[in-house]
């Protein structure tokens, strides 16, 4: 088995694709080196194979595996952020959240001490989920760390009801109970894709009282992609900000393997647009949620997913350099 290897004596970066086939060797993200591997990690990629929140097709909680096999053909130099990722930063895979799938209070509290641990030790976090309930475990141990955040949401859904079926813990209702909990700084939070039929208007208007500024998607088709994501770094600026990626905002052209597809979203590029002008901000973390493999055709949800994932790897480096505002 080969290693990763050292990029120029500093952080151990991916295995190198043109001594090891790229569908070769273990199947890390971006065949990375694993935790394990290094003395210490600035930023970890956290697999949560959970999906027993989910209110219509199942199947997410495969969605770390695919993500990682999907991620092969990405290489170490991101054009688009002149950031290298893999160089800049000492990233790893760490593995998957061992989440209890009868019990989701019991798998929110083993997500939060997982994640807790990795950022006790000076780690950033880009979570692949899983559905995406483990949002709430996520942004409870990043509050815990920097205080209430701003939470930028790509997403069709708002995921700010109150129930599902009277349970109060499901993928439609993490960022309820994170308002509720305080996690959230109402001031700074924002939807990015938002679409398709709601179960009412007091939706959009109970959505507005936790705090969340709308961006459809079809503001992004009025305004453009660029144009929005100024909007969104107005929103966001002031301190530390959570990015929170539901594959479904992406149109299920793009990315069809989720569980609650809905036509008219965002293309692939449009969404790597809106994320790589966030470049600069004080990210602290994300995640990258509601991949299901068995609904995917040709790795397309994958790689997208894959793809996202990378782009915020280039989002923390860039924000990691000194002469960063981030």
């Amino acid at each position: 088995m080969t290693m990763p290897e050292h990029t120029d004596g500093g952080p151990i970066g991916p295995v190198d694709a043109s001594a090891v086939p790229r569908y070769g060797g273990e199947a890390t993200f971006a065949r990375l080196p694993r935790l394990d591997q290094v003395a210490h990690a600035d930023v970890a990629l956290l697999g949560v194979p959970f999906d027993s929140g989910v209110s219509y097709r199942p199947g997410a909680r495969f969605g770390p595996g695919h993500i990682r096999q999907s991620s092969r053909l990405l290489r170490p130099f991101d054009p688009a952020l002149r950031a290298e990722p893999f160089a800049e930063q000492q990233v790893v895979d760490a593995g998957d959240v061992v989440c209890n799938p009868f019990d989701i209070k019991a798998a929110l509290e083993s997500i939060d001490l997982a994640v807790s641990d990795l950022l006790s030790r000076g780690t950033k976090v880009v979570a692949l989920g899983g559905d995406h309930t483990i949002a709430l475990a996520t942004l409870r141990a990043h509050a815990r760390r920097h205080g209430p955040l701003a939470v930028l949401h790509f997403d069709a859904h708002l995921d700010t009801w109150e129930t599902y079926f009277g349970e109060p813990y499901t993928h439609g209702t993490p960022f309820r109970r994170a308002a509720e909990e305080g996690l959230l700084d109402e001031r700074r939070c924002a939807h990015v894709g938002i679409r398709g039929p709601l179960y009412s208007s007091v939706d959009l208007d109970q959505d507005e009282g936790l705090g969340f500024q709308v961006f459809t998607a079809d503001d992004v088709e009025d305004r453009g992609a660029a144009d929005v994501a100024r909007g969104v770094r107005d929103r966001l600026e002031g301190g530390p900000v959570y990015v929170s990626v539901d594959i479904d905002v992406l149109d299920p052209a793009h990315a069809p393997g989720t569980g609650t597809p809905e036509v008219g979203g965002l293309s692939s590029r449009e969404l790597l647009v809106i994320l790589r002008r966030l470049a600069g901000l004080e990210i602290v973390g994300a995640d990258v949620v509601e991949v299901s493999p068995s609904y995917d055709h040709a790795e397309i949800t994958g790689i997208a997913a894959a793809n996202v994932a990378y782009t915020l790897l280039s989002l923390l480096a860039v924000s990691s350099r000194p002469d960063s505002g981030g």
